[in-house]
């Protein structure tokens, strides 16, 4: 059974559909495009290739197919490069349609390669991972790295549709699973206190009932804050909301180098930060902050630096976050658990005793 959730935005809108194999579907969307006379392919990993090799060809067959290696370095202008020049040398043209088959790396890599590639053809999103199921394939964000901070280059560039088979994450390696249970536990935080009470009586798996429902209800939430600020343009709140954790999470990667730490376990040490940060704003009390962290750390993922970092260097990534908006960074604060808000103007002496709490030096 396929269900559907649609992403209102005009022009732009498109449809989010759900199953736990939808290999059928993509298939045939795959059949009508080339049996119009329009050029199919596909950017992949080779965890995806190897691991869902038989759901990969009953999706899209035999076409022209780039695979990269799994990991945040592939998030990078060289294999952004690599990925042009694969789709000149396969003769695609602005007619033709690009696939995104797997997490949350190669849905922004190869979402950026589609909005700049003679300046924008169609794409569509198949999410491999719970992380890029729950939020990367979800909105039109896409982008690659840069040495001097995550997601710097990019584009808004909404796909054509989103196909979310949720039989792709029995192959899904544990920790990747608990990555994405860091999103998810974000969601709960941010607007949904009924999602963050289940997770706190029962943490989620691969193999729980109401994995899918909770899935769906992601999307939907993350899809209404898209509909309302599309292009995170709102002054206070909006789509920046979906930043909670994140100011954090992506200083702790980029001092790292992108790859110690996968994407949802920096993020689940920022919603510790964030929760930290709230409390010493008199926002929330010191048991809502361990009740964050009790959540975070039921799903297998880190609330504090696994080895300490350098203050002045996590601080220094901030200050180049994409989030800066007048030289103030700008946070994601709990009000209270299942509402936030955003705020800037935090005196970087609270930030900074908030890293050494969580390690670092």
């Amino acid at each position: 059974m396929v269900e559907c959730l649609r992403v209102n935005l005009g022009e732009r809108s498109y449809s989010l559909h759900f199953g736990r194999d939808l290999a059928a579907a993509v298939r045939a969307e795959v059949d009508a495009l080339i049996k119009s006379g329009r050029k199919v392919v596909v950017l992949t990993d080779r965890n995806v290739a190897t691991q869902q090799k038989a759901a990969v060809t009953a999706m899209v067959g035999d076409v022209p197919t780039l695979m990269f290696d799994p990991g945040e370095e592939t998030k990078s202008l060289r294999e952004y490069g690599r990925a042009l020049d694969f789709l000149a040398e396969q003769r695609v043209d602005r007619t033709s349609v690009l696939l995104a088959i797997g997490g949350g790396v190669i849905g922004d890599l190869a979402g950026f390669v589609a909005a700049s590639y003679q300046r924008g053809i169609e794409f569509f999103q198949i999410p491999t991972t719970l992380l890029s199921m729950v939020d990367s394939s979800v909105g039109g964000k896409t982008g690659i790295n840069l040495k001097a901070g995550k997601n710097l280059v990019g584009a808004f560039h909404q796909p054509k549709a989103v196909y979310i088979a949720t039989g792709l994450l029995d192959t899904l390696p544990k920790r990747e699973f608990a990555a994405g249970m860091a999103e998810v536990i974000k969601y709960g935080l941010l607007g949904d206190a009924t999602l963050l009470a289940q997770l706190e009586r029962a943490p989620l798996t691969v193999t729980s009932p109401e994995l899918a429902p909770v899935v769906r209800a992601c999307c939907a939430a993350k899809a209404c804050i898209v509909e309302a600020d599309e292009r995170e343009l709102a002054k206070e709140g909006g789509r920046a909301l979906l930043n909670l954790g994140h100011t954090f999470g992506h200083a702790i990667e980029q001092v790292t180098g992108y790859g110690v730490y996968l994407h949802g376990e920096a993020v689940a040490v920022g919603l510790a930060a964030a929760a930290r940060l709230s409390e010493k704003l008199g926002l929330i009390g010191a048991a809502e902050v361990l009740r964050v962290e009790q959540v975070v750390a039921a799903h297998a993922l880190p609330v504090r630096l696994r080895e300490p970092l350098a203050l002045d260097k996590l601080m220094a990534a901030m200050a180049r976050d994409k989030k800066v908006r007048s030289g103030q960074l700008r946070f994601v604060v709990l009000k209270k658990l299942g509402e936030a808000a955003t705020q800037s103007g935090i005196d970087p002496a609270l930030v900074e005793t908030v890293w050494r709490e969580l390690g670092a030096i």
